[in-house]
């Protein structure tokens, strides 16, 4: 379901890939039939906004709400082809040397991601502007992309065998450092809305860290689990980078607070016999080895929610909609799931809708919930505050109705350096590379 799943060889066989775009505003969908776009601004209606019917699609990436949507097919998978789905036009295509396994998106670039190079485009003018080669076997295609343009930090795998993160100002074009995140090879990578944070895991799923950037000091770590070895499917940060979800092929989603170590209560308050073993608890993990301590030392989930299904693959995100903060699981089976989060009490979440997303007439199936938000007075208290919820100027790309349906123009103050009018063709007129003065970009990249 994630896109550096759909890359590998198992998901070409796969029913169903799915990506939420930039700002969680909207879900799209690739098929062995062609590929949909759905609106995520209701939890009891999941407005479908275009439908095409390319085949075999494996790879769909639309950029926040606007009409620029990228697609591969199983049929070309060395193409990558970009469309302004509101007008059915074809803006350009680019063909590579090699199998595409990622694209990753944001208002200034466009990242395409093979297994031994990376390629970053200018969103502008799709106009190649780095290639970076031979990178460390990269399988799946991981790679993530900061959603913020004033950085554009890339991250990708700078070992095959260790887990290494190499840290890439896609804006100008240079690295910035690696940082040693894993003894094993990395398995997910996701930024948060600023860019500031970069979460990861390895191909264990055991323990999560999260770390901050440009520097690359180590913030958090949470252990998933200690019990097995996961396959983790996606992670995603809250949009105001309060929580962390993560996905596996297990029946469990985990979602972390990442809380300050300020908001913990000082040591001097706690005069109690509780809080006085507490801290000869904490001293005592200073004589135990590093890897018992660093265990003991690590914060569980603060939510979970639990799937009635597993080995499945499956994409997750944080997000609000309808003013209250929701999980949203887009999974292989073909349906979208989504939850209610309680942000001050956690535990378990609850499912309060599930969408089929395989045929239109089935949008709006809906699954049995025996707790509704107005059953549950403190909950709905406390999450219809207002400091909950992100606006504008707190969680970049957010709006209260999604975007979708003013999306025939991205705004010019979302762009660092111009607007994209998708919908001006005398400013951005669509460009076919396999004829005319465009042919250069038919070559292999």
């Amino acid at each position: 379901m994630s896109q550096s799943d759909a890359g590998g060889e198992g998901a070409r066989i796969a029913p169903l890939c799915a990506s939420f775009n930039q700002d969680c505003t909207s879900l799209a969908v690739g098929t062995i039939s062609g590929y949909k776009l759905f609106s995520l601004t209701s939890v009891d209606r999941l407005e479908e906004i275009y439908k095409c019917n390319t085949p075999d699609v494996y790879i769909v990436e639309r950029l926040f709400s606007s009409s620029l949507v990228v697609i591969v097919s199983l049929s070309t998978p060395q193409k990558m082809n970009v469309y302004h789905f509101k007008k059915g036009t074809e803006i350009c295509n680019y063909s590579y040397s090699n199998t595409i396994l990622t694209v990753r998106l944001n208002r200034q670039r466009l990242v395409v991601c093979l297994e031994e190079s990376i390629y970053i485009h200018n969103i502008k003018d799709l106009k190649l502007l780095k290639t970076i080669q031979d990178i460390p076997p990269n399988r799946t295609g991981l790679c993530a992309l900061s959603i913020n343009h004033s950085n554009s930090y890339l991250a990708y795998p700078g070992n095959a065998t260790i887990g290494e993160i190499v840290i890439y100002d896609a804006n100008n074009l240079h690295s910035i450092s690696v940082i040693p995140a894993h003894d094993g090879p990395l398995a997910a990578l996701t930024f948060n809305c600023t860019g500031s944070k970069l979460a990861s895991a390895s191909e264990k799923g055991t323990v999560i860290r999260v770390f901050s950037i440009p520097e690359g000091e180590k913030l958090y770590e949470f252990r998933r689990g200690m019990k097995r070895y996961v396959n983790i499917g996606s992670l995603a940060f809250s949009g105001d980078s309060q929580f962390l979800s993560a996905s596996s092929n297990t029946e469990t989603i985990h979602i972390f607070k990442l809380e300050q170590p300020s908001q913990s209560r000082p040591q001097e308050e706690s005069p109690t016999w509780s809080g006085y073993m507490g801290k000869m608890f904490m001293a005592a993990t200073n004589y135990l080895p590093t890897q018992v301590s660093g265990i003991i030392n690590q914060d569980r989930a603060f939510a979970t929610v639990r799937l009635n299904f597993s080995g499945q693959r499956s994409i997750c995100t944080l997000t609000v909609i309808q003013k209250l903060p929701r999980l949203l699981v887009a999974a292989s089976d073909g349906f979208l799931y989504i939850y209610n989060l309680d942000p001050h009490d956690g535990g378990e979440c609850v499912l309060i809708k599930k969408h089929r997303l395989h045929n239109e007439d089935d949008n709006n199936d809906t699954a049995k919930s025996d707790l509704t938000p107005s059953t549950s007075p403190t909950y709905a208290a406390t999450v219809a505050k207002t400091s909950l919820v992100p606006s504008p100027s707190t969680a970049p790309g957010y709006s209260e109705d999604g975007g979708t349906l003013h999306g025939e123009i991205i705004p010019e103050h979302e762009f660092a350096a111009g607007p994209l009018h998708l919908d001006d063709e005398t400013e951005f007129p669509p460009i076919y590379s396999s004829r005319g003065s465009h042919s250069e970009k038919k070559k292999k990249l």
